[in-house]
């Protein structure tokens, strides 16, 4: 292979394969015989003359059937750019959680957010280990470790290689994936280039420019200007009205799967097609009674009021998108065409999930502030640490099991929680199991969800505004 600098932020690359002569038999010999083939050594030109345009924040796509060289590209430009990180060739560490290794020195937000953008946005998954995720979920996990490395050193980073490109993911899941590398490569300033044989992604990947190699070393080099785009496939995306039973194909999609809805009053289904596959589903519910940030944002104009609170008031109860497509937009996409179809004047949103994505804000919902765990509550929980029982341990279930008093805790806030949010009958908790009222406990332990309000008026006006 031979290199030369055409400009400051192009390399130029000819790359030779080398063909080893193979031990000899008499199959070979028969083959050279009856083809005409020689058995000697031969290098063949695999690519002659290809200019790489690498800068930060450029994407490059390497295209061409199977054998035509683009690994072997790849190869010689990772060898000649000592710097550059071949996603193939990371080491995951095999013993840690998948978000233990990933932008290792950077804050717990830094991490979820390159994670979530490489398709691995779910809390059951950054708690796994590697060994325990499937192929496509490996190569995420690989290309979100390399990109934190490349991140964490910017000034001598070279470019992020990755041959290969979602072949192993389905077609959907590798479009959605092109789409959310394109826009955290130019985010964060990074230079990446990929190999595939799949056309239909470069749509969605964007690239800056396109190297489609041919027999005999020859290419041709497009060079592109990209635009942002949504992801392709939403063209093809309806919403159609659903009902509650259309949650039990998402339920186990989403971390809570298990969690009550409360009393369900609008279901939107978004599918791919007409009448097609299920791809997202949201779902608005009747609000608690009670929220201290809802009587901030609205003046107390629902509080002591549960039947204007009932008239004008719904809750965003569940937003799940499948997660072939997380990460590309399509979940507030899905929330802003479905909230003004819900039909009253707000609509509010308690979302853990607030802290690290900002998908309602994108939604056109108004960010009001991070929910304040109740005092009596905290006291409940400093009250179980001092008894040995910490609800993020471990062995919280064990104590709950085998301990009558701190079971009976557990079961006091895990009710009270569910007569606020749904209004569940009171003797629902009794016949729950350790397990799950442990799951359910350490969820309230550790949440802050953020509030979220939306108000229907008030997006009136700032259309208004923005046409003006």
């Amino acid at each position: 292979m031979t290199m030369t600098h055409a400009a400051t932020d192009a390399l130029v690359l000819d790359v030779t394969r080398g063909r080893s002569l193979s031990p000899w038999s008499d199959r070979l010999a028969e083959v050279c015989h009856r083809f005409g083939v020689r058995p000697e050594a031969e290098p063949v030109t695999m690519v002659h003359g290809v200019s790489l345009p690498l800068r930060p924040g450029a994407v490059i796509a390497v295209v061409g059937p199977s054998g035509i060289g683009k690994t072997l590209l790849l190869k010689s430009l990772a060898r000649r750019c000592p710097r550059g990180r071949d996603v193939g060739r990371i080491r995951f560490p095999r013993g840690p959680a998948v978000v233990d290794a990933v932008a290792c020195r950077r804050d717990l937000d830094e991490a979820l957010d390159i994670l979530t953008a490489c398709g691995l946005g779910e809390p059951r998954l950054w708690i796994r280990r590697f060994g325990e995720l499937s192929d496509g979920q490996r190569f995420r996990a690989r290309l979100a470790r390399a990109i934190s490395l490349q991140v964490a050193s910017p000034d001598r980073a070279g470019p992020l290689l990755c041959d290969e490109f979602g072949s192993v993911l389905h077609r959907r899941a590798a479009m959605a994936l092109a789409c959310n590398l394109a826009k955290l490569a130019r985010r964060r300033a990074l230079s990446v280039v990929v190999a595939t044989s799949h056309d239909d992604l470069l749509t969605d990947l964007k690239p800056d420019a396109v190297i489609r190699l041919r027999q005999q070393g020859g290419h041709t080099t497009s060079l592109l200007e990209p635009k942002a785009a949504p992801l392709s496939l939403v063209r093809n995306f309806r919403i159609e009205p659903g009902c509650k039973a259309d949650y039990e194909h998402f339920a186990p999609m989403h971390y809570r799967h298990r969690d009550e809805l409360g009393f369900v009053d609008r279901v939107f289904v978004l599918r791919d097609g007409v009448g097609g596959e299920p791809l997202g589903i949201v779902i608005y519910a009747h609000s608690p009674l009670e929220l201290n940030l809802r009587n901030r944002a609205t003046g107390g104009r629902f509080r002591g009021n549960p039947r204007r609170l009932n008239r004008e008031v719904r809750i965003l109860r569940r937003l799940v998108i499948h997660p072939d497509i997380r990460g590309c937009g399509v979940g507030h996409w899905l929330v802003r065409q479905t909230l003004p179809d819900v039909g009253v004047p707000y609509v509010e949103c308690l979302a853990a999930m607030g802290q690290v994505n900002p998908v309602f804000e994108k939604a056109g919902m108004q960010r009001i502030g991070v929910c304040a765990l109740p005092r009596g509550r905290q006291r409940l929980f400093d009250w179980l640490r001092h008894q040995g029982a910490d609800p993020l341990a471990p062995d919280f279930e064990r104590h709950v099991t085998r301990r009558r008093e701190i079971r009976k805790t557990v079961e006091y806030v895990v009710r009270r929680w569910y007569e606020a949010t749904t209004g569940a009958r009171r003797d629902r908790v009794a016949t729950q199991s350790p397990r799950l009222l442990s799951r359910t406990f350490r969820q309230l332990a550790g949440s802050r969800p953020v509030y979220y309000l939306w108000h229907r008026d008030r997006r009136q006006s700032d259309t208004a505004m923005d046409k003006s």
